[in-house]
């Protein structure tokens, strides 16, 4: 059994299986804890685990990780960075740059879909990749509905905590309405303008487009019905990147 861990910046996602993805796991992420608390927190996890591959995008929590799960289950995991095989090529100006959860989101598509595609990640940041033949040839970064909504709560004194939900329309006719009309539909709309400009730039209108990220659910029944969604795609390239550095 293996355990495929996804260290983001507001969440740490974790599957559990063999080839396959069978049970999945989501936590806060919280760089401060210490590799004694993330241990207390995951031990009930890994009954029958022999190995662990892990995306990180938050370097101080790796240490952290890798000294728990050497000292009480005497695994070295395998974290995707230089050195590795992924199956997933970068050409960008600096590809070290390029972080883990990128290159596994691309890895992810190309095993279950396709070695073309845009790639968009949601999650503290919104992410647009461009994927062409298993190679990363650009990537475009902005901020997520999370950190928008409280950058926005925060600085704007009148304005009031809510959660998001399915606007009635493009215009609200009260605060709540009008934030989630805002927030949501104006993302919808980047992210459309987003695909057609990277589509149009690549003299391609037919590259799919694939979605995941724990905010992507949000936006599902406001995007166009030929948009993939795949909540576990980083998941699934980290056990296509582990198959391919697999370890006896």
């Amino acid at each position: 059994m293996l355990l495929y861990i996804d260290i983001g910046n507001s969440n740490i996602v974790i599957g559990k299986g063999n080839d396959d993805i069978k049970e999945t796991y989501r936590y806060k992420t919280d760089s401060t804890r210490s590799s004694d608390e993330y241990y207390a927190m995951l031990k009930h996890l890994f009954d029958d685990v022999t190995d662990v591959v892990i995306a990180s995008v938050v370097p101080q929590l790796n240490t952290a990780f890798k000294t728990f799960l050497m000292r009480y289950f005497d695994i070295t995991p395998l974290f995707v960075e230089p050195g590795i095989k992924t199956g997933v090529a970068v050409k960008t100006d600096y590809p070290k740059e390029v972080g883990a959860d990128l290159i596994a989101g691309a890895a992810g598509a190309k095993s279950c879909y396709d070695d073309t595609a845009i790639i968009i990640d949601m999650g503290s940041a919104t992410t647009f990749s461009y994927v062409e033949d298993g190679t990363i040839k650009g990537v475009s970064i902005t901020i997520g509905l999370d950190m928008a909504k409280a950058a926005l709560v925060e600085k704007a004194s009148k304005l009031i905590q809510f959660e998001f939900q399915k606007p009635n329309g493009v215009l609200g006719t009260n605060t709540i309405d009008a934030l989630n009309s805002g927030f949501l539909y104006g993302h919808v709309f980047q992210i459309r303008g987003f695909v057609e400009a990277i589509r149009e730039a690549q003299g391609n209108r037919n590259i799919p487009v694939i979605m995941t990220g724990g905010a992507a659910k949000l936006l599902k029944v406001l995007m166009p019905d030929d948009y993939i969604f795949d909540d576990l795609l980083v998941l699934k390239g980290l056990a296509f990147i582990y198959n391919k550095n697999r370890r006896t």
